[in-house]
Parts: structure tokens; sequence; C-alpha cells
């Protein structure tokens, strides 16, 4: 506190601040001055606690721990005081900016002929309620018979301008040669798939098939139905796929009119699959990929149940996708056959001609 004519400033006390670390926690004095503010080059600005358990904080967040345990954790890790709820919210937003760049990412280093589209659903805080929101996500199966997470979306709902607006964006973000879609029959995604999607075929999920077609009849005829349906996919080609589903509806009509008439109303988008190698069939003709993938997303956010709003549940949405597709890709494993790709993919242009069930007539 020495005055003097070269001075420009003065001490004036100082302030506590207690600094979390793996070795404990630590009791700082920070100087004050008598204008302006010191603050020592060690610490960051509104951080209590070090890198390394930052870290920690943020690992156990993605991966599904509560507040509570993440509260232990850091207490059994030094911290005496532990961690509040918002404090880990904090903490996990500085990851907002390296998912941000994972979800606007370029899809033009590789071709995709199939992509998944699906959509779960989970709690935010919207307008100071709780409401269900829509977790659009899209996967996609490369060239050479990889997999990719392509793009993740939260919105108000599954409606046509949302997956209009979902489709749009990963096409300006590179992605082509799309020859299949796989995914549900939501009435907003198909139109979305049909306006945006050109020169791609639309498959209809058989799993979500068989759950339409359960609600139209009784219980006990499931078992029996659901067989029957099957056999149409395990036909050995494309013909005889598209026989069986006529077969079928026939056999199943007499005691079931409305069964007959969802498979012959579904025929072209339930056996779009069938145009394609039949090595592929089993893997392209559901969305069996991507539900997988949304119980390992519902399983993490049931921890948290309710979202402060709709950035916090698609941060911990794009970590849960940001390190599956970081698994696919530092430990590569085809998805297709070795060797099932290369002919088909040989001669495929960045937008295909139209196939058969598909409203677009030509390519742009």
């Amino acid at each position: 506190n020495e005055h003097t004519h070269a001075r420009t400033n003065y001490r004036s006390g100082h302030r506590d601040k207690t600094f979390e670390t793996q070795a404990g926690d630590l009791e700082l004095a920070i100087p004050k001055l008598r204008s302006g503010s010191f603050f020592p080059s060690l610490l960051e600005r509104r951080r209590r606690i070090d890198r390394a358990l930052y870290a920690v904080v943020m690992e156990a967040y993605v991966h599904g721990v509560s507040t509570r345990a993440v509260d232990d954790l850091v207490k059994a890790l030094g911290a005496d005081s532990g961690i509040s709820k918002s404090e880990v919210s904090r903490i996990c937003g500085e990851l907002d900016q390296e998912l941000a760049v994972f979800r606007s990412r370029p899809l033009d280093h590789v071709r995709f002929p199939y992509m998944y589209l699906d959509a779960t659903y989970c709690k935010a805080r919207v307008n100071h309620q709780i409401v269900s929101r829509a977790v659009v996500i899209a996967t996609g199966i490369t060239e050479e018979g990889g997999r990719e997470v392509l793009g993740v979306m939260v919105g108000d709902s599954e409606s046509e301008a949302s997956w209009t607006e979902f489709l749009r964006s990963l096409r300006e973000r590179g992605l082509t040669g799309v020859r299949l879609v796989i995914g549900d029959h939501h009435s907003g995604l198909v139109k979305a798939i049909r306006k945006v999607m050109i020169g791609a075929a639309y498959q209809r999920c058989r799993v979500h098939f068989l759950r339409n077609v359960f609600a139209v009849i009784s219980k006990d005829a499931g078992e029996m139905v659901a067989a029957t349906i099957r056999t149409i996919f395990a036909q050995p080609t494309t013909e005889a796929v598209r026989t069986q589903v006529d077969t079928v509806a026939d056999l199943l009509g007499a005691q079931f009119p409305k069964v007959k008439a969802m498979l012959l109303e579904a025929k072209d988008d339930l056996t779009a699959f069938a145009d394609f190698p039949e090595r592929h069939w089993k893997k392209i003709a559901s969305t069996n990929p991507l539900e997988r993938i949304n119980r390992e997303i519902k399983r993490r956010v049931d921890v948290v149940q309710v979202f402060p709003n709709d950035d916090a549940l698609l941060r911990l949405v794009t970590a849960v996708l940001f390190e599956l597709h970081d698994e696919w890709i530092a430990f590569p494993r085809r998805y297709l056959p070795e060797g099932s790709m290369g002919i088909y993919t040989a001669e495929l242009p960045d937008s295909a001609p139209a196939l058969p069930n598909t409203t677009n007539a030509t390519a742009t």
C-alpha cells in the first residue's frame, strides 16, 4: 500500500475464494485494488474448479450420471464443497462449441447410399412449461460400408416443415449419393423425403409397419399375423418379395380385411429394399440401427428427466451421438458385408435417378 508518484493503483484488502482441485480445496485471497481489478493468471474468471475436475464433470454428464452422483464424485476427488446442478450445467456449456462444429461439419467427404431417419421424444421446458420435444436423428452408411452420424435437431414435432428443414440442412452440408431413405411412416417425414431427397427411394420400416398392424387386430392374433407378414422379407429374389406381398394379403384378407388393405397400400414402400443388393436386405428393411441409438439416448436423458431448455437437451443428445460416431470412426467395423458395396456404388452419381416408389421423376 505504498504511495508514490510512480504508482498508478493501490491495494485495498482482499476477497476470499475457494478453488477446488483434485488435491483438495485451496483457500485463496484475491487482492482488491482501489480502481480496476486484479486477477491472477493461474485462475480463470468465474471458475472455481480446476481443469482436471472440469473434464471429470463433463465426462460424467455425457455418460448419464445424475447431478447428485456428480456431486459425490467431485467430493471424492477432493473438492470438499461438492458441486451444484447449476454449476454442472455451466461447466457442460463449454461443450457447446465443439458439439456445434460436429453438427455442422461438411458431409461431402464420401457418399451415403443409405440413410436412416427417426425421432425420439424427450421432456424440456419451453416458455415455463414442460413439453415433449422431438429429437430427429439421421445416420448413414457410406459407400465403403461404414456408418456415420449425419445430423441431429430438436424441434416442436415431426411435422413436414421440421423434417424438410432438417433434410435440407443435410443437403446443404454436402450430403450426396443417397439412394434409399429408411424411416417410419410418419406423414410429415414421408412428404419431406419426397420433396427434398430427390432421386432416393423410401423404405417403410417393417418393424413400425408391424406395430401399425397390431393396432387393428386382436392381441391373440398378433403372433400369427406377424409371422405371416415376415415371410415377405424372407424371399430370395426381388420378384418373389413383391409377389409374396399379394399372397400374404390374400391369405390374411378374409379374416383381417384391414391388414390386407394396409399391405396393398404399403406394397411399394414396404418392398423398396428389394431393389438393392440382396446382401443388404436385412440391414436396410428397418430402422433397427437407429432404434438402438434411441435407446441409448433415452437411457442417458432419463437421468435428467426434464431439461431446462432445448439447448441443454441438444447438448446431451449431440454428445451421445458424437461419442458413438467417434467409436464408429476410430474402430471401423463394416456395417455391410465387405465387398458388397463396390459394384453397387461404382457408377453411383452424386444425385441418382429416381427409383420406382418415389414421386420424383428426375434428379436435381
